[in-house]
């Protein structure tokens, strides 16, 4: 376990805070446990979920765990469950530009007064119990969700799944997209170590659907023990190809016909069939067109999001592994430039930089890497091209932040030329705080 930061909890901290703004609430809980920093467990979480008499926070619970492809499938659920006329709940992590983002009701970001609101009865619950940043997120969330009569609530995990705080609440479904190695210092070193850890959102006699045609052996073997019936791509539902608009999404008793997903990226239409998959397997029955037009109007920034500058195509991506890479590369082979291909590259400290670049560099024509600034994870751009050593990125420019890398790259581009910005989410947010300001 890590523990970071002042965990202020004296009587004229709370009083002072109590009715604040938002900003002011997250300057408080950050004070009280950096963003940045995990503690890992449920006992605290569930303790405070008690006392501030947290029940289901929906009729129905998807819970979805996953290396990658997490948000995604997060955001097909829930195009499809809303084109099913369902009331939806949708929590995820981490946000781009606005906090608010993390929490979604009815199709729409929660406002700063319901978020006060909620972290107020957090803080009026937790007394001398220390939460995590995440953990009083999870708990505002769920709270403002039991609220609403929601059909249906869906939970991202933010990091691994069984000390996850989002598996204080039992699925009726849960979802793991992919795994892969990332988060090696709190998951395992190996795809069963990790897979072990996220097959830990599963729950007794419950569907678990599994994204990947090949999870490790230990999603499985928990599945078996459990008792969770276990839904795999690839051999209890399928994706393919239908014609050069559709894809097929089927399984043993119905052949479902959709559009291509407007997300783009190979990985899609993957994270799409989980997700029908997912909602398939709940114990109601969604209108029939809801699945075409949920998968046709499901949206999510910052994944491979396009903006045009000047007839010069700038996409970002939040992809930040060597899986998102690869990923990355398969899109780029299938979509190429018109001419050059420039990439911005900024990536915390905590990630492996040298497998992600390796998965690229051959579809990359000119690099440029750029400085991260973030409290426990900083990187500049030279320790970043330190360690890319003997990979053409390290031989590209240098930059302090994000948006000065991309001003280097659009100062060379010409039309035809694509720029690509990628790394994290916090790479994209900088980016897109710099696009917004000149488009």
């Amino acid at each position: 376990m890590r523990r970071t930061g002042s965990n202020r909890t004296d009587t004229q901290g709370r009083c002072a805070i109590k009715s604040g703004s938002l900003s002011q609430w997250l300057e408080y809980i950050e004070a009280q446990h950096p963003q940045h920093a995990i503690e890992l467990g449920l006992d605290r979480v569930r303790e405070v979920a008690a006392r501030m008499s947290l029940a289901r926070p929906a009729r129905h619970v998807v819970t979805v765990a996953g290396t990658n492809g997490k948000g995604s499938t997060v955001a097909f659920i829930e195009a499809i469950a809303r084109a099913s006329d369902w009331r939806v709940g949708a929590y995820t992590s981490p946000h781009l530009l606005r906090y608010n983002e993390r929490v979604r009701i009815d199709g729409h970001d929660a406002d700063d007064a319901a978020l006060a609101a909620a972290f107020d009865a957090v803080e009026a619950a937790r007394r001398d119990t220390p939460l995590t940043y995440f953990e009083y997120g999870t708990l505002a969330a769920l709270w403002l969700f039991q609220r609403e009569e929601l059909d249906l609530a869906i939970l991202e995990v933010g990091l691994g799944g069984r000390l996850d705080a989002v598996n204080i609440v039992d699925a009726d479904v849960a979802v793991i997209t992919t795994v892969d190695i990332d988060h090696t210092e709190w998951l395992g070193q190996d795809r069963e170590s990790i897979g072990r850890e996220k097959a830990g959102i599963a729950r007794a006699w419950k569907p678990l659907v599994l994204g990947e045609d090949d999870p490790p052996s230990s999603v499985l073997r928990h599945a078996y023990a459990i008792g969770a019936n276990a839904l795999r791509a690839g051999c209890d539902f399928f994706h393919q190809p239908a014609d050069a608009e559709h894809w097929q999404w089927r399984d043993a008793s119905d052949t479902l016909v959709l559009p291509e997903p407007a997300l783009r990226a190979p990985a899609q239409r993957a994270n799409a069939a989980a997700a029908i998959a997912a909602l398939r397997a709940l114990p109601e029955t969604l209108k029939p067109e809801a699945y075409a037009e949920g998968v046709k109007a499901a949206a999510l920034p910052g994944r491979l999001q396009r903006l045009d500058w000047n007839g010069v195509e700038t996409v970002v991506d939040v992809g930040h592994n060597p899986q998102a890479a690869r990923e990355l590369a398969r899109w780029l082979e299938t979509q190429p430039a018109g001419g050059r291909t420039f990439a911005v590259f900024a990536a915390l400290a905590d990630k492996d930089v040298l497998g992600v670049v390796r998965a690229l560099e051959e579809r990359i024509d000119r690099w440029y890497l750029a400085g991260l600034s973030v409290a426990g994870r900083s990187q500049e751009s030279s320790r970043l091209a330190q360690r890319l050593q003997g990979t053409a990125a390290a031989a590209g420019k240098f930059a302090q932040t994000v948006a000065e890398a991309l001003n280097q790259a659009r100062a060379v581009v010409g039309v035809g030329d694509r720029i690509l910005v990628f790394g994290s989410f916090h790479t994209v947010a900088e980016a897109l705080a710099e696009l917004y300001s000149v488009i």
